[in-house]
């Protein structure tokens, strides 16, 4: 498929919506006119890509009505379909496909992108936010042991007390650490870190002495 393949049936999807339909004008791929209304713009490309994206947002200088128009089999549709085309809407772009048999497809409409907010997720952000002591993790890396949470550091602390004290007693941990969560922490063992030598009582597991080890390495 060439890219002159993708305009032809692309034309004649609009043409039956009663557009005026021409090529390259002004730089355009496709150009279409109905009566007064703003023109509708389609920028056409074998590959969707960064730079076919960047070249639609230019037209939007030109009309709201902007479209991508690629091979409904384009690698990226198939690998991240739901975020091109999250990207696109929040781009205000429109997207059309072509299939091998000529279907032509209006996958999205551009349109003002009105995000929908979720106060869930954000009250978990500044939760999260809030609860992380200090600045433990530099943004953009990662440790090989994974990302320092605030949930983490509870953990990192109940296990330090536990290779201070040895076996101890979770009530006890609680009231040492100031921690109320401690309980929870010790009995759901996320991390495998701790061994629960009798009800109540905990000790520092072989892995949790391990990885202690490695956390306060990753730390320094």
């Amino acid at each position: 498929m060439k890219e002159a393949d993708l305009y032809l049936p692309i034309k004649s999807f609009l043409e039956q919506q009663d557009y005026e339909v021409k090529g390259e004008v002004r730089d355009c791929d496709v150009v279409a006119v109905r009566g007064t209304e703003s023109p509708v713009v389609v920028e056409l490309k074998l590959t969707l890509n960064l730079n076919l994206i960047l070249q639609a947002v230019a037209r939007l200088s030109l009309t709201d009505k902007v479209y991508i128009g690629v091979p409904k089999s384009a690698p990226l549709l198939k690998t991240k379909r739901k975020h091109v085309l999250k990207l696109l809407r929040s781009l205000g772009l429109g997207l059309i496909t072509v299939s091998q048999s000529q279907l032509v497809d209006a996958v999205i409409e551009p349109a003002p992108y009105q995000p929908r907010k979720s106060s869930l997720r954000k009250e978990r952000l500044l939760r999260e936010f809030a609860q992380r002591v200090g600045d433990p993790n530099q943004g953009g890396s990662h440790t090989r042991s994974g990302l320092m949470t605030a949930y983490r550091q509870r953990a990192i602390r109940i296990a330090t007390l536990l290779e201070r004290n040895g076996p101890s007693k979770a009530a006890a941990i609680a009231t040492e650490l100031d921690e109320p969560k401690s309980r929870a922490i010790l009995y759901r063992d996320v991390y495998g870190w701790f061994d629960r030598i009798e009800r109540g009582i905990y000790a520092l597991s072989p892995r949790g002495i391990k990885e202690l080890e490695s956390w306060k390495e990753d730390q320094d």
